[in-house]
């Protein structure tokens, strides 16, 4: 029996473990690959207050210490199950069940991806999914953007800040986004767009290089290769939240979690941070935040509940 299991040991999970270690709560973190989430993928963070340049493996190992040096523990298991709605929580694993007094749901969210060869082997070294983590790297440099929609087309905004061109690559004759992100982009000169296509492979040594493109309608293939360094590919075509478990006890809205200001789902003692939540900002600080407040939290929900919250912490908070 634990006082909190918090499932995911990304930025918002470990955060959540170093404040319910402080709190000297009962604290274990499930975790099936590696801690850090989506950030352990991202070469360079020069975006997260304090430090000035640390690559995303960095901070997920640097946060785990920190979590474990106040006494949480850590297994490496794929949850398959888990049971949230009576007063003890259940998770159960691929090996094991566990019981918890108060559950952090932190299994986070993934980016779509294309689906093209050479994709999944260049992602951080050319292949990027984050315009604010990555595209101060490619100032004065031409750089590539998949995808149609609201997203797409404001982190092209954003891109077009810092590179020579923005070139759109959009399955369609036509944008999804709002009109006016698109008045936007059309009005502005650095983003220019490549209709009716699609990327069929990505392809470089050790970084991107070249774009193997597909035009969906007359089936043409062409190629774009990089004339300088670096080669800039951003794609932006959806997120999947990782939510599927929590489904029918938790509230969701098109499969992200639905929670208050204090990270409380529709569950008692079952609460949820960072990017499986609905909200409009997904990045590693404010996925830490939500940790932060989901960790102090679960621990003030399972000191009132057994008493023991002393009555000056009630009257200052």
């Amino acid at each position: 029996m634990y006082d909190l299991i918090i499932l995911g040991a990304g930025p918002a999970g470990l955060s959540a473990g170093l404040y319910a270690g402080r709190a000297k709560l009962k604290t274990l973190i499930i975790e099936k690959s590696i801690e850090g989430g989506q950030i352990s993928g991202t070469t360079d963070v020069e975006n997260y207050p304090g430090i000035e340049l640390i690559s995303g493996m960095e901070i997920g190992m640097n946060m785990r210490k920190q979590a474990e040096n106040f006494g949480c523990e850590f297994i490496s298991e794929e949850i398959i199950e888990v049971s949230l709605e009576d007063d003890i929580k259940k998770v159960k694993t691929s090996s094991n069940e566990y019981e918890a007094k108060s559950v952090i749901l932190a299994t986070g969210a993934e980016a779509r991806k294309m689906g093209a060869p050479g994709e999944e082997e260049f992602a951080g070294r050319g292949v990027s999914y984050c315009s604010t983590c990555d595209a101060a790297f490619y100032e004065d440099f031409d750089v590539y953007v998949v995808g149609g929609g609201d997203a797409a087309l404001d982190e092209a905004l954003f891109i077009a800040k810092f590179a020579k061109n923005v070139y759109i690559i959009h399955r369609r004759d036509e944008l999804r986004a709002s009109k006016s992100l698109q008045e936007r982009a059309f009005a502005n000169e650095k983003i220019h767009f490549i209709w009716d296509t699609v990327v069929e492979e990505v392809k470089g040594d050790k970084i991107v290089n070249e774009l193997i493109l597909k035009n969906t309608k007359t089936g043409e293939i062409t190629s774009i290769k990089a004339e300088a360094e670096p080669f800039g590919t951003f794609v932006f075509i959806g997120y999947i939240p990782e939510t599927k478990l929590y489904e029918g006890q938790i509230n969701m809205e098109n499969g992200y979690i639905l929670t208050d200001d204090e990270m409380n789902t529709n569950i008692k003692g079952v609460f949820a941070a960072g990017d499986l939540r609905k909200k409009t900002v997904r990045q590693v600080v404010t996925a830490a935040a939500d940790g932060a407040i989901a960790g102090i939290n679960a621990e003030k929900y399972i000191a009132e509940k057994e008493g023991t919250l002393y009555e000056g912490f009630k009257e200052e908070n």
